[in-house]
């Protein structure tokens, strides 16, 4: 409850539930039904590209197709807790498939906006691929970002077992273990994954103190429970935001942009909006971060 958007709860998190159920009866995997996800997000995404007055229709199948695919990506998980199939590839590709799906959606925009009657983009249509890969970019760092400070705070909440928090230190132990003879695309997912974890670690040094003085303090699994809610009430109200940056909040201003026939202005959003919401989650969760390094110095806990 302490992460979760009301949407998803209502909407998302049910028609996943059923999907998980269906599948965990005929015996579908979570990777399979991740990997599903990506096909329906892409052509969902490829779908938005089609802005002529009698291919709108068009646009509103993308959309259905964007919400089915999202719907699948709320079962995977709820499949890979029902059947205890867990694996760090399946998180990889989790988070690997609302990029597919950005991907395709990005590369629509484009190609539709270049083709359309707007006045302002006529006169700009260049500038639409480089909107496209700022965009791109921080979208990429939202999502992370939002991903890792959620992650951290079930670590509070739940505990080691009950988050997916990662560290780049024990990342670089399980990737010394893997011999590249037999294990090739294992070795190189792994090092995307420790690459991705270590650039979440860079943007939050604060964190990462705390998280050490912890372990020093209290080992890898025993943080005291008064420490864990006294930071779980800090971190909660932050949880809008991860939720904000993450998926159902882009998506309703993508849709407007479509609905309105003025796609660029999502771009516009994710470099304005969404960016300023950023900035402002990292200052704050850094400054709670530091609060806690300063009362475990005291010994407060």
């Amino acid at each position: 409850m302490d992460t979760e958007e009301t949407l998803d709860l209502m909407f998302y998190r049910p028609i996943g539930y059923m999907w998980a159920l269906l599948c965990a009866k005929v015996g579908i995997t979570p990777n399979a039904i991740t990997i599903a996800s990506i096909f329906l997000g892409v052509a969902g995404g490829i779908m938005f590209y089609f802005g002529k007055p009698h291919d709108l229709w068009l646009n509103y199948v993308g959309m259905f197709l964007l919400v089915w695919a999202n719907s699948f990506d709320s079962a995977d998980g709820q499949l890979a807790r029902m059947t205890k199939q867990y694996s760090r590839l399946g998180r990889i590709l989790d988070g690997l498939s609302g990029d597919f799906w950005f991907v395709a959606i990005y590369f629509a925009i484009c190609f539709r906006v270049n083709e359309t009657s707007d006045f302002f983009m006529q006169h700009w249509s260049g500038w639409i691929w480089v909107m496209a890969i700022l965009a791109g970019g921080c979208h990429a760092k939202q999502a992370a970002m939002a991903d890792y400070y959620r992650q951290f705070h079930l670590y509070f909440l739940k505990g080691k077992e009950g988050s997916e928090l990662d560290s780049v230190e024990q990342l670089d132990k399980d990737y010394a273990q893997v011999s590249w003879k037999g294990h090739f695309w294992k070795k190189i997912t792994m090092m995307f994954y420790r690459n991705y974890t270590a650039n979440q670690e860079v943007m939050t040094p604060s964190m990462q103190k705390l998280r050490r003085k912890l372990k020093a303090l209290f080992g890898d699994d025993n943080v005291p429970e008064k420490f864990r809610n006294d930071f779980r009430l800090k971190s909660k109200p932050l949880m809008k935001y991860t939720n904000m940056l993450s998926f159902n909040t882009r998506v309703i201003a993508l849709f407007v942009s479509i609905i309105v026939r003025m796609p660029w202005l999502y771009f516009a959003f994710e470099l304005t909006v969404l960016n300023l919401m950023l900035v402002y989650m990292i200052l704050r969760h850094e400054r709670i971060c530091r609060k806690f390094i300063k009362k475990l110095d005291n010994g407060a806990y």
